[in-house]
């Protein structure tokens, strides 16, 4: 049986649209934009907590941060046309 699903798998991975380091960073990039705008819900949602408030502020702008750090490494590659 476990000769059949190695069978299944033994393609997976051959076809590559890009480096695997790439791949990584739109993959990083895409889950924290999806994670940016969350955070004036939570804002929003912390009515009356102010100390809420402020970590949803903080952590917003670090990944404001992060984000921007991704984009650059992107766009460096794609200069590079090593992407």
């Amino acid at each position: 049986m476990a000769l059949a699903a190695e069978k299944e798998l033994t393609h997976v991975g051959e076809s590559k649209g890009a480096a695997n380091h790439d791949h990584d960073l739109v993959h990083e990039l895409s889950k924290r934009l999806d994670a940016l705008w969350r955070y004036d819900q939570y804002i929003a949602n912390a009515t009356r907590q102010p100390e809420v408030q402020d970590l949803w502020r903080r952590l917003k702008e670090q990944e404001q941060a992060n984000i921007q750090e991704i984009k650059v490494l992107i766009k460096e590659h794609c200069a590079k046309d090593c992407f």
